[in-house]
């Protein structure tokens, strides 16, 4: 079946925590969406590389142990230098270590340069619209009509 999507997925860093990788692989493949899972303790560089080779739509990281403040900077960046700098990025999960509010941790993530940050318990379908929509803007802005980033759809997270 030829999907009108494909989203590059793992789990970053050091992390080995598969069950919600997994989970989110099942919803995305389930609604349509193609999903290349890269599994666990993918490195940015596997992410970008992967991207690049598979003409992927966007980047979806999952971070359970708690290091994704460290693990995750520099995405953007990686992408921009290797020409995929508009390719949108999803992070989520349980990202920082300890208690912290989720608006705090969600501005983090989005001044990283992810599009969206999103909680270790959120609606799943949701998210899948809103990967839609911001692959629609995506590909919309490659046509030369707006900046990606500064599709309104994309910066505001869930």
């Amino acid at each position: 079946m030829e999907t009108e999507y494909k989203v590059i997925l793992g789990v970053i860093g050091s992390d080995c925590h598969v069950v919600g990788n997994r989970i989110l692989d099942r919803v995305l493949s389930n609604g349509g969406i193609e999903v290349i899972n890269l599994g666990v303790m993918v490195s940015q560089d596997e992410f970008v590389e992967e991207a690049l080779a598979q003409g992927a739509d966007a980047i979806l990281v999952s971070s359970i142990y708690g290091h994704g403040e460290i693990d995750c900077d520099g995405l953007r960046e990686r992408c921009e230098a290797n020409g995929i700098g508009d390719i949108p990025l999803y992070v989520g999960g349980n990202l920082v270590i300890g208690k912290r509010d989720w608006a705090e941790v969600e501005s983090l993530f989005l001044n990283m340069g992810y599009d969206r940050a999103f909680p270790p318990s959120c609606d799943l379908p949701e998210v899948m619209d809103l990967l839609r929509s911001d692959i629609d803007a995506q590909r919309h802005a490659k046509a030369g009509y707006i900046s990606a980033h500064e599709t309104p759809a994309l910066r505001v997270a869930a």
